[in-house]
């Protein structure tokens, strides 16, 4: 396949172009995914808090509004992930999400002793953290939206009670809260990390301290696709 602009690889691989001693760690898409989701999800906690709290409900009032925009906005949630797939580089990170490798292992020791130094949490990527959280929002996304379709439309499985559907939905939703200001947490914690969301690019340097195997493993792969060539 061609190669892109920028690229030292094939197209649809993952490649590292510079800039000014910044590498790319994300495509426009990925950006686009992530900040189409955060704001789709966003809006399900905010409509959440105007139903379920008493006293913000009794605030902002129009109570049909915030049930409809709370369903449609549920019902979205999986469209920019779905319309990323569309996107090599986002297909190449879902896998990376995906995989565990030794050096994660490492990483869940670490973090269960509370070592915090770069050495000690060695990391792609993504770190096992990451990863971890990675699966357990798409998991959770499919349940809320698997029980708030039972809610909505009750005929679905009437063996399934809307006591029980009403029951898992809330404390899922509680979870997701958070778990979410845990991730925002961490995400306030480096800028860096937060650079590379908005800008597509961090440095060098940040990179080769907190995700070594990143560059590493892709080196490793701009490599063989060179020997292969020749």
């Amino acid at each position: 396949m061609r190669s892109t602009a920028g690229s030292t690889g094939r197209t649809g691989t993952v490649t590292l172009p510079e800039r000014g001693g910044r590498v790319r760690r994300f495509s426009t898409a990925e950006r686009m995914v992530h900040r189409a989701t955060g704001w789709l999800m966003l809006l399900c906690l905010v409509t959440a808090a105007c139903l379920y709290l008493g006293p913000i409900a009794q605030l902002v009032g129009r109570r049909h509004l915030m049930v409809t925009v709370h369903e449609w906005s549920g019902i979205l949630l999986p469209v920019p992930l779905l319309l990323g797939l569309l996107s090599p580089a986002f297909r190449a990170d879902l896998r990376r999400l995906n995989r565990f490798a030794v050096y994660d292992k490492r990483w869940l020791r670490s973090a269960r002793r509370r070592l915090t130094s770069p050495e000690a949490r060695p990391a792609g990527k993504f770190n096992a953290g990451q990863k971890l959280y990675a699966g357990w929002i798409a998991g959770a996304v499919l349940v809320m939206m698997a029980t708030g379709l039972l809610m909505w439309f009750m005929g679905l499985l009437p063996a399934v009670s809307r006591t029980s559907a009403i029951f898992v939905h809330d404390c899922l939703a509680w979870a997701i809260t958070i778990v979410l200001i845990g991730h925002m947490r961490k995400a306030y914690e480096d800028p860096e990390a937060r650079l590379g969301m908005r800008t597509g690019y961090v440095s060098r340097s940040w990179a080769a301290r907190y995700h070594a195997h990143w560059l590493r493993d892709d080196a490793a792969k701009d490599e063989s696709l060179e020997v292969d060539k020749k």
